[in-house]
């Protein structure tokens, strides 16, 4: 599957599974040039593969669409963090509404883990599309690969696209667990070492046999 198809079905699947709503959120991966990404204010029923946009890392689009409202801040996370390869943005209504308090997701799960750290980050919030809200994004990023963004959404990064969405679906349900517990007092955390041995632990989650490095 080419890249431009990659981000048309990726689109598809953050609409069917509620990540996304209408002209919402968006896709990108990284290409030798820079990045393709997906075209702003299309809705996805109305997208095309041949819509998507390539750019290069200084900025300039080569499509026949315009990019992303949010072309910066995926052009300034692949500059920042070398390992991704795809990055997701959505506005799914429990890590936005969580967003909307400013508030992060703690370590009520031990599936927080799976961002990379003790916790889920609320980025500063910075009206969208701008140098600030990548700046922010980015230093809510720094160890982790998902955050959430400020009266905003969810951001999250992958070695590849379908790692990508997965990520900000895991994001999205542990928002929805975490509101749910809320409702009947705040929950237990699990303690700073519970946490360092969980991520120790993660670094063979979902690993098969056969995607194991031999000696």
């Amino acid at each position: 599957m080419t890249p431009a198809a990659q981000l048309l079905a990726g689109m598809q699947r953050m609409a069917h599974t509620g990540l996304n709503q209408g002209t919402s959120g968006n896709l990108s991966v990284r290409t030798p040039e820079g990045f393709l990404v997906t075209p702003s204010g299309v809705p996805v029923e109305r997208l095309r593969a041949e819509d998507m946009v390539p750019m290069r890392l200084d900025g300039t689009a080569h499509g026949h669409t315009r990019p992303s409202s949010e072309w910066r801040m995926h052009r300034d996370l692949y500059a920042a963090f070398p390992a991704a390869q795809a990055v997701a943005h959505a506005h799914p209504p429990h890590a936005t509404a969580l967003a909307c308090r400013r508030e992060g997701i703690p370590a009520f799960h031990y599936m927080v883990a799976v961002a990379g750290g003790h916790d889920i980050r609320c980025a500063d919030y910075a009206t969208f599309g701008t140098a600030a809200l990548s700046t922010n994004a980015i230093a809510a990023l720094r160890g982790r690969t998902a955050c959430l963004l400020a009266n905003h959404g969810i951001l999250a990064y992958g070695a590849d696209l379908e790692r990508a969405i997965a990520l900000a679906l895991e994001v999205e349900a542990l928002a929805r667990q975490y509101l749910l517990a809320r409702q009947q007092g705040e929950p237990v955390l699990l303690d700073a070492a519970e946490m360092d041995n969980i991520l120790v632990r993660f670094k063979s989650y979902g690993v098969q046999p056969d995607q194991e490095e031999t000696p």
